[in-house]
């Protein structure tokens, strides 16, 4: 497992952007596959998007495809989810998630062993 912290939640308005940074320590960053997901109240955790341990690959949830990048520096021990074109339906606790599961992208949550405490982000119409 690895230590993760989320950054960089808040209240914004319809349109905006924001970015959400999780930075890692306890092991090599770089052998995990990192995911972002998010849980709206009453709601299930679902995955926003995921990114392999080297970066290359990456998938997003049909709903943030176009609006949402994931990314990673192994070298800094973060991974980013720069969120664009905000909705109101996007609000939620967004969290970040590690797994050393072999494969190349995980987008079930039942994988991911590695969890940060979450952010909030609200988005207002």
């Amino acid at each position: 497992q690895v230590l993760l912290v989320e950054s960089g939640g808040g209240l914004v308005q319809a349109g905006d952007s924001l970015r959400l940074s999780c930075t890692a320590s306890g092991r090599t960053f770089s052998r995990f596959v990192v995911g972002w997901f998010r849980q709206a109240p009453g709601k299930e955790r679902e995955v926003v998007a995921t990114i392999s341990r080297g970066g290359v690959s990456t998938d997003y949830a049909d709903a943030v495809k176009g609006r949402f990048t994931i990314s990673r520096d192994n070298a800094k021990n973060t991974a980013s989810l720069q969120m664009s074109g905000l909705k109101p339906v996007d609000t939620a606790v967004y969290y970040c998630a590690a797994t050393s599961r072999d494969g190349l992208l995980h987008y079930a949550k039942s994988v991911y062993d590695s969890w940060g405490q979450g952010t909030q982000v609200t988005v207002s119409s």
